[in-house]
């Protein structure tokens, strides 16, 4: 299959339209008529991952960041993403990265399922072309009612069973109860006062700081900070379910699930 007419089978559910205007999401390196058999996913295009995927003899590269996000002045080995560009054209291995429209349409919705959270509805709604033709509801985060009320621990320790995860942060009275939450899979400091406003009493993202966190718990909303890996980590296993259905003549290897830092 034609590097190309993957593209489109994922656009078609992940569309570029719900992409920020930041963001840099579609093939990013490569012939959009390079044959594919074989693909590898991961969450970021780093070099290990660049090296694991042409030693896997994969023919396309799909992460969730972009590698490339600002204009690039020059490609040389100097530079650490002209490096890793210039390894990936050598090896002949596309690249396709697909970013903030898998957070809008596909990323928030599966996290609030890891979840199970009931009652489900937009934190921050996006609206585009798309959806305002439609009338159909896509944006970032979810908001929704825990399985059962649960004091602030016992929703960490959840949230660590349903993604895996051997620690996380919080911000919050430990032991006050808790059963609205909202999840903003990744970065979530620009979902607080969204979460605030709809009066959700425990937010699950990452990357939270210091003052962040403590304004948050002074407004009333405790904040489980599981980090950004954390959480989207799950785009790998779900975009291989995807693809598998979509496209099942071609193969799809996973890049291990392993969180990019140590706590020591």
């Amino acid at each position: 299959m034609k590097c190309k007419e993957i593209c489109e089978r994922i656009e078609a559910s992940y569309p570029v339209a719900y992409a920020c205007e930041w963001d840099n999401p579609g093939l990013l390196v490569g012939s959009d008529e390079k044959e594919v058999s074989r693909i590898y996913l991961a969450l970021d295009a780093t070099e290990s991952v660049i090296e694991a995927a042409v030693a896997a003899k994969a023919d396309l590269l799909i992460t969730h960041h972009p590698m490339i996000f600002s204009p690039i002045r020059k490609v040389n080995t100097g530079d650490f993403i002209g490096r890793r560009i210039i390894r990936m054209i050598k090896a002949d291995l596309s690249y396709y990265a697909m970013h903030t429209n898998y957070d809008v349409c596909g990323m928030a919705e599966l996290a609030a399922g890891y979840l199970n959270l009931t009652g489900r509805r937009v934190l921050e709604p996006v609206v585009c072309e798309l959806n305002r033709a439609s009338g159909e509801s896509q944006g970032f985060g979810r908001i929704g009612t825990l399985p059962r009320k649960m004091t602030v621990r016992e929703c960490c320790a959840y949230v660590k069973e349903a993604f895996g995860l051997p620690n996380v942060k919080v911000f919050g009275d430990l032991d006050r109860e808790v059963a609205c939450a909202a999840v903003a899979p990744g970065s979530g400091k620009s979902m607080l006062k969204a979460a605030l406003n709809e009066r959700v009493e425990v937010l699950i993202t990452g990357d939270i700081d210091h003052h962040e966190g403590i304004d948050a718990v002074s407004q009333g909303m405790a904040v489980i900070d599981a980090g950004h890996y954390g959480i989207e980590h799950i785009f790998i296993a779900d975009m291989e379910r995807f693809l598998s259905e979509e496209i099942p003549a071609v193969e799809i290897v996973k890049a291990p699930v392993c969180q990019p830092f140590e706590v020591v």
